[in-house]
């Protein structure tokens, strides 16, 4: 007897794309995405966030631990160390749209208390997950993107994206047929892990300078 293959056998989130590209039927269609095996295992779709007249979109890799629980992308301690360098960088967390390359929390249990411990999404992942993001993209139509660490950067760019090579530069390419302008940094969770507060200062203010780059793009 023939299996039935799963819709997240085929590693894209197309078929769950709406007819009509607005952010809310976005929301309400990706609530009930499997594009790829990841909503397997995590509690909810987390979705964008914020104004589709944002003038810049923030792209991380993929929702934590309380993004996963809350339903919300930045929530967590690395989106409240963003808000505050967006801040200090002369950007208005309230005035930005703020998303990851994908959409669903990949994590491994591990002890004490089984906690979730955060893993990497493979590149097929993301390219699973780029349709939606593509989407975002088309709807909000940012003048700047803010790529934060390597995984959105790979996302958006390709595999052979380097944040190191990249950051605080403004980068013109095209992204899904559209021109657009980007500048990488850090994700701001690296920021978190620094081994000790020297680092963890010196790393904060890096994300603040590349921050301020952006600010000062759009004017």
């Amino acid at each position: 007897m023939p299996t039935t293959r799963a819709p997240e056998d085929a590693y894209t989130a197309e078929p769950f794309l709406p007819e009509r590209l607005t952010l809310p039927a976005l929301r309400r269609a990706a609530a009930t995405c499997r594009g790829c095996p990841l909503h397997r295992d995590a509690t909810q779709t987390v979705f964008g966030a914020g104004d589709k007249d944002a003038r810049v979109m923030l792209v991380g890799e993929q929702p934590g631990d309380q993004e996963d629980r809350q339903g919300k992308p930045f929530v967590g301690p690395a989106g409240k160390l963003l808000d505050r360098a967006l801040e200090e960088a002369g950007l208005d967390p309230a005035d930005a749209y703020v998303t990851n390359a994908v959409k669903h929390f990949k994590f491994t249990q591990a002890e004490p208390r089984k906690r979730r411990i955060h893993k990497a999404p493979s590149l097929r992942e993301m390219t699973a997950c780029g349709p939606w993001l593509a989407a975002e993209l088309a709807v909000v139509e940012p003048e700047l993107i803010v790529v934060l660490g390597a995984s959105a950067g790979k996302a958006l760019l390709g595999s052979s994206f380097r944040v190191g090579e990249a950051r605080g530069a403004l980068l013109e390419r095209e992204i899904h047929g559209r021109p657009e302008k980007l500048l990488a940094t850090v994700h701001p969770s690296s920021v978190l892990r620094a081994r000790d507060d020297k680092e963890r200062k010196a790393a904060y203010e890096g994300l603040v300078a590349d921050l301020k780059v952006a600010a000062e793009a759009l004017g």
